[in-house]
């Protein structure tokens, strides 16, 4: 019980790849092009070779496209 707790918790505080793309209603090879450019938000790369994405991270990154438009 313990582990899935922890789990929930954790999945609160990080994004996939596809609630990104859902938000910001774009292609998954979108995404990775913008990765590919340094232009996508900061990702963390889990042992299994999957992302995830800080919201607090993802919504910074949102705020800085705010200041440059």
């Amino acid at each position: 019980m313990k582990r899935d707790d922890a789990k929930r918790k954790r999945d609160r505080y990080h994004l996939t790849i596809a609630e990104v793309c859902d938000d910001l209603e774009i292609a998954r090879s979108t995404f990775y092009d913008w990765r590919a450019k340094r232009r996508a938000p900061r990702c963390i790369k889990l042992p299994n070779g999957g992302l995830r994405i800080r919201r607090d991270d993802y919504e910074s990154w949102l705020e800085g496209l705010e200041d440059a438009a």
